[in-house]
C-alpha cells in the first residue's frame, strides 16, 4: 500500500457486528472483536450501511481501549444516514436485523464524503479512520470519479484519512480507479475466489503493475464455501444446482488431501501479488478462531495442482506457494 496504512493478511470485516440477516447481542459482538484481537489480526472493516450505523457504534467500543497505533480501521463514505419519520418497520429488506431508524442516502458529493467521515467518527468515538472506502459507487461512477475521490484525496493530504480506497463486489469500476486515480487499495468482494476469478482478468493485474494493493472479501461467497448444501447463499442468493456442485466438487478434492475447504478459499487469493489480505466477516468468537486456524492450515501444492488439473479452477490461475505456518 502505498501510505502507512497496512493491515494484516487476515482481517475482521464487522458487517455481521452490525446484525447481517440475523441479530446478535453487544456482548457477542464485543467477544468477536476480543477473539480477532487475541489472534494477532488488526485490520477492522465497517462502514454506515451495516445496521445503519450499528456495526461501527459497537466497533469503536470494542476498539476504544486499544493502542490506537497498533490497528487499521478502515470505514466507508457513499451512503448517509438520516433519521425516518414515522413508523420506522425494521430493516431487513437491506439485509439488517435493526429497527430502521434512518433512511441511507446516496451522496458522492464533496460535502456528502466529508459529512460522512464526520457522523463515522462520532459512532466510532475515534478521532480518524486509516482508510475511507468509496462504497459501492456502482451507479454513481462520474460523480465519484469527480467530487467523491478529489475530496478524499483533499483529506489524505491533510491526514484527516490515511489511504484511499474503493470497494465494490465488481471489477470493472475498481479497475478504472486503479487506472485513473491515485487509490492505494481496493476491496473487492466475492470476484476472487475459488468460485469466481473474474478479478483476474484486469483489475488484479492492473493494481500489481500500478503497486496498488487489494483486499479481497467474501472469500466464501457469501457461505456457499463455508458450508456447501442445499440452502447455502452464493452471492447472497441461494446458490445454482450447478454452483452447488462445483462448490461439492471442490470440497471433495480438497478433503482427499485432509484439507478443509474453508482453508483452501481463505488461502487461494494470496496466489496473487497484488493480494496483501483476506478480509472475513463474522459474527463470533469461534469463527474468528477457526478462521485464523484456517488461514494457517498446511495445503500442498499438489492440492492446487489437480483443482487446476481437473477443471475446478483455470490452468493458468496463480496459486499461493506457501505451505500453511
Amino acid at each position: 500500500m502505498r501510505t502507512t496504512a497496512a493491515v494484516g493478511e487476515l482481517s475482521l470485516g464487522a458487517a455481521p457486528l452490525g446484525n447481517l440477516f440475523h441479530a446478535i447481542s453487544d456482548e457477542d459482538a464485543a467477544a468477536t472483536v476480543d477473539a480477532a484481537w487475541s489472534c494477532g489480526i488488526r485490520g477492522f472493516d465497517t462502514a454506515p450501511h451495516y445496521g445503519l450505523g450499528l456495526s461501527e457504534r459497537r466497533l469503536g467500543a470494542a476498539l476504544r481501549t486499544r493502542p490506537r497505533d497498533q490497528y487499521t480501521l478502515s470505514t466507508k463514505v457513499g451512503r448517509l444516514l438520516r433519521p425516518r419519520t414515522g413508523p420506522h418497520g425494521d430493516d431487513r429488506a437491506n439485509g439488517f436485523a435493526v429497527p430502521a431508524t434512518h433512511e441511507r442516502v446516496w451522496d458522492f458529493t464533496a460535502h456528502g464524503v466529508r459529512t460522512s467521515v464526520e457522523e463515522s467518527l462520532t459512532r466510532l468515538g475515534l478521532d480518524r479512520v486509516d482508510i475511507v472506502y468509496l462504497h459501492d459507487p456502482d451507479r454513481h461512477e462520474r460523480q465519484a470519479l469527480d467530487f467523491a475521490y478529489p475530496e478524499l484525496e483533499r483529506m489524505r493530504a491533510e491526514g484527516t484519512v490515511g489511504a484511499i480506497g474503493v470497494g465494490m463486489n465488481q471489477t470493472e469500476i475498481p479497475a478504472r480507479f486503479v487506472r485513473d486515480t491515485d487509490i492505494d487499495v481496493v476491496l473487492l468482494a466475492g470476484r476472487y475466489s475459488l468460485l469466481d476469478q473474474s478479478g483476474l482478468t484486469a483489475l488484479l493485474p492492473q493494481a500489481a503493475r500500478r503497486g496498488v494493493s487489494v483486499l479481497v472479501g467474501g472469500v466464501f461467497n457469501s457461505g456457499l464455501l463455508a458450508d456447501p448444501r442445499p440452502g447455502a447463499t452464493f452471492d447472497y442468493a441461494p446458490a445454482s444446482l450447478c454452483v452447488l456442485e462445483r462448490a461439492l466438487d471442490l470440497r471433495r478434492l480438497c478433503e482427499s488431501h485432509e484439507v478443509p475447504l474453508r482453508a483452501a478459499a481463505l488461502q487461494f487469493p494470496f496466489g496473487h501479488q497484488a493480494v496483501t489480505g483476506v478480509l472475513l466477516g463474522a459474527r463470533t468468537a469461534a469463527e474468528v478462531t477457526d478462521a485464523a486456524a484456517m488461514l494457517s492450515h498446511p495445503i500442498p501444492s499438489e492440492l492446487w495442482d489437480e483443482l487446476r488439473s481437473g477443471g475446478l479452477l483455470p490452468r493458468t490461475v496463480p496459486v499461493p506457494d506457501r505451505q500453511g505456518s
